[in-house]
């Protein structure tokens, strides 16, 4: 069928049967024009009640049967399991200070020195993004306190001789304070453990490893950093969207939709953020979306601009919803996306192979594109 035929609807619709047989890891929305490419399946991620997430955990309450007790909602009972979980805390912190003395007496390499904290990021969720040095620190860890944002195929990687321990947050329910979380790295590093602190993405964008840095070298900890392939890169990648593109966006800003207090309108950038040559990636940015479209439009940014969101992007789960900017609430909202979602808006957008085009579209991109070659 000839494009200039067919409604931006519609010309999707019939070049969807051709990309749902090459990547069928993902739904996509556009418009009002929804395919599902794969069937519905439980999420990639530790979710709070996560039956996995106990299991891989249980050694941590001292049976499979007591961890089990947890895994069965509605219980989120964040002290009785820190109360369950201190007595094999507590004798693991014993055994590797044992260890670390035996060695010191013994005179062996260096025991007495402490152990030493990796901040691991683990990429958006695919196994495949996760970078060698990562995999290298993962097998050699003795702790590993892991987020909700790394995947189950991500610690499904652990090797059997590793400690894994859940320290992750989501709405309404923190399994430990970003403080409890500064205390467990410090007293393992210093009982001499090799701990890893897994986290989604890169650890150092919007991950608060920094302050985890921070603190840890204030009291003389060694820590590393491995990045990781932060999710605007790989979900870009993944959808076939240059977040810089000569001619169309000369720079990329990453924005955060949560506010340090937890307020509703953490987006008050939005004055400077509107920029038609920028492209803007929100992260956590689902419910306050409404505000920052708003705004973007309110400081001249064109309601037609181009824009996405997904879903647990570069997982199987992976939903997807083009749509021009003062389309996107709507459209996000008919398709019932949940958190992690990231957003990206700016002209790019419309580079995807996915983004559906009218016949005025495509000519107007051809000459985007011949114009770009010229500069």
């Amino acid at each position: 069928m000839a494009a200039a035929a067919a409604s931006p609807a519609r010309f999707y619709g019939v070049n969807i049967s051709s990309f749902a047989k090459s990547t069928p890891r993902s739904s996509v929305r556009c418009h009002n024009f929804f395919v599902a490419l794969s069937s519905s399946s439980p999420s990639p991620f530790t979710e709070s009640t996560s039956s996995k997430r106990y299991r891989r955990d249980s050694w941590a309450y001292g049976s499979a049967d007591l961890a089990a007790r947890f895994s069965s909602p509605p219980l989120c009972d964040k002290e009785n399991e820190i109360a369950l979980q201190l007595p094999e805390l507590k004798r693991l912190l014993e055994t590797l200070k044992a260890a670390k003395k035996s060695c010191s007496d013994g005179g062996g390499g260096g025991g007495g020195r402490p152990g030493s904290v990796v901040l691991v990021g683990t990429g958006p969720g695919d196994p495949e993004l996760l970078t060698l040095k990562a995999v290298w620190a993962i097998e050699r860890a003795d702790l590993i306190l892991y987020d909700r944002l790394v995947s189950n195929d991500v610690l499904s990687l652990v090797g059997g001789n590793a400690r894994l321990l859940y320290v992750g947050k989501t709405a309404g329910y923190h399994s430990r304070t970003q403080e409890e979380i500064h205390e467990l790295l410090l007293n393992f590093a210093e009982a001499g453990a090799n701990v890893v602190r897994l986290k989604g993405g890169d650890p150092l964008v919007f991950g608060r490893g920094g302050e985890e840095m921070d603190f840890l070298q204030r009291q003389g900890i060694e820590v590393k950093v491995i990045p990781g392939i932060t999710s605007a890169s790989g979900i870009a990648a993944e959808l076939g969207i240059p977040l810089t593109h000569r001619g169309i966006a000369n720079s990329v800003r990453f924005l955060t939709g949560h506010s340090r207090n937890g307020g509703t309108d953490p987006l008050y950038v939005a004055e400077n953020a509107a920029d038609p040559e920028s492209t803007l990636v929100i992260y956590m940015g689902l419910s306050t979306l409404p505000g920052l479209a708003s705004k973007l439009m309110k400081h001249g940014l064109s309601p037609k601009t181009p824009a996405v969101a997904v879903e647990r992007g570069t997982t199987p789960q992976q939903q997807t919803v083009f749509a021009e900017l003062d389309k996107l609430v709507s459209e996000v909202k008919l398709a019932n996306l949940v958190s992690p979602t990231l957003i990206i808006i700016g002209h790019v957008v419309a580079q995807s192979p996915l983004w559906p085009r009218s016949s005025e579209e495509q000519s107007e991109l051809q000459m985007r594109q011949s114009c770009s070659t010229r500069q």
